[in-house]
């Protein structure tokens, strides 16, 4: 389990003794869930990502082209980064189209069926709804698919984007403290495996360096680790939530508290 899965989960659980069994059981009701897997294996989607690898063939051999005419660094950075612009307004015009038709077709079945969220399935090991057919046959009908006429109702689910929060001042110096702190024991430890005479000092080694990059993580982002999780349980407890998740999880509504952790984090 990583940091940002260890905290979202030590504050689910909390929540859940904090709230009550009863609580969830009346609350998750409106919840829905997708099986994105299976939205992805529709025919118009398949053909489209087959439409962008074949786009993406084209380019990557005008790229290489390109980078082998290149004569400095900065040369086959902009190259790069021309490479990936292109790619990624390919994707827009292919891809763009059917991802916000998707998106209608969700908002469509979560206000016929009064959901306040919808998540990914990957991550629902009991209860919610499954909408995953009903999405499917709005987006698939020959019909335009009006835009939802209000804002989804509050919810007792919230979420947060942690990659907001790794933004946070703290947390980035944590964070780059730690990368550069591997990154030297890499350095030091690659130079002592490569003088080890048998596989066994070789493993010892590897199993000291493991140990030792652990021992820094803890260290340097535990602290983090346990700040987040109480900022994040006390502004949902503030807010009634009953579960928070990772915004990457939140296909449609939900209640955003990402900025209310931040804040929170920042002091």
């Amino acid at each position: 389990m990583n940091i940002r899965s260890a905290i979202l989960f030590a504050i689910a659980v909390s929540l859940a003794m904090w709230a009550g069994g009863g609580a969830i059981a009346a609350d998750l009701t409106d919840v829905g869930y997708i099986d994105q897997a299976e939205l992805a294996n529709l025919p118009v989607f398949v053909g489209a990502n087959r439409e962008l690898a074949g786009y993406k063939s084209q380019l990557d051999s005008q790229y290489n082209a390109q980078l082998r005419r290149a004569r400095t660094d900065a040369d086959r950075q902009q190259i790069a980064l021309q490479f990936q612009q292109e790619l990624n307004d390919r994707q827009r015009e292919i891809v763009g189209p059917l991802f916000q038709r998707a998106q209608l077709a969700i908002a469509a079945v979560s206000a016929a069926r009064n959901l306040t969220v919808v998540v990914d399935k990957r991550i629902v090991i009991y209860g919610g709804q499954d909408i995953t057919k009903d999405v499917e046959t709005v987006f698939s009908s020959p019909q335009a698919i009006p835009p939802p006429s209000a804002t989804p109702p509050p919810s007792a689910i919230g979420f947060v984007d942690q990659t907001v929060l790794d933004g946070v001042p703290k947390v980035q110096s944590a964070n780059n403290a730690m990368q550069q702190f591997e990154g030297t024991q890499r350095q030091i430890y690659s130079a002592k495996i490569a003088l080890a005479k048998t596989p066994a000092e070789k493993q010892q080694l590897l199993q000291q360096f493991n140990k030792t990059v652990s021992d820094k993580q803890d260290q340097l982002l535990k602290p983090l680790v346990e700040q987040t999780r109480a900022a994040t349980s006390s502004v949902a407890r503030k807010k009634n939530l009953v579960l928070v998740v990772d915004k990457a999880d939140v296909i449609y509504g939900g209640t955003d508290i990402t900025a209310d952790v931040q804040n929170a984090l920042a002091k």
